[in-house]
């Protein structure tokens, strides 16, 4: 199957009032590993990753929100926000789940790479070293810009409707 790569993730929400009236802040995380440290525009991530023909999208989302945040997934009614096809060609499968948590809690994921480059040397990072509530615009200037879209599609059905999950 010559799909290409794909990677499915879970943007947790919570509903505020804005100066428009109501509103959202998004839950994103800043990669982990020395490629990302000192980085902050284009460096934050929803929580994703990838998964293969085998594994469903919804399945994968689920999976890398415990790998990656350490928590169980909140209980809730997901809103799918579709699908983004990111630089380096992933195509990112997206969804929304309202809940509350405190970034206080979270205890990530951990990947092993050689680093440096050519040491020999096998060192551990957190998949994503931190956490933080943003409004869209916050959120527009650190995610990874093929990701920027999941936050003003919820967004704008947050806005446009109280109840309706269609993306």
């Amino acid at each position: 199957m010559s799909t290409g790569r794909r990677s499915a993730g879970l943007l947790l929400f919570r509903v505020v009032e804005g100066v428009d009236g109501r509103d959202v802040e998004v839950l994103i995380g800043h990669m982990g590993g020395p490629f990302w440290a000192g980085r902050e525009a284009a460096a934050w991530s929803v929580p994703k990753g990838e998964y293969g023909p085998e594994e469903d999208a919804e399945a994968a989302a689920r999976r890398e929100f415990v790998e990656e945040l350490g928590l169980p997934v909140p209980p809730g009614e997901w809103i799918a926000l579709g699908e983004s096809r990111q630089r380096s060609g992933k195509t990112v499968t997206a969804w929304a789940l309202e809940a509350d948590l405190d970034v206080e809690s979270v205890v990530p994921g951990t990947f092993t790479m050689e680093w440096p480059r050519g040491s020999g040397v096998q060192q551990e990072f957190p998949e994503m070293d931190r956490f933080a509530w943003c409004t869209p615009e916050q959120a527009a200037e650190r995610l990874i810009v093929g990701q920027r879209v999941f936050a003003d599609r919820l967004r704008a059905q947050v806005r446009g409707s109280t109840a309706s999950p269609d993306a």
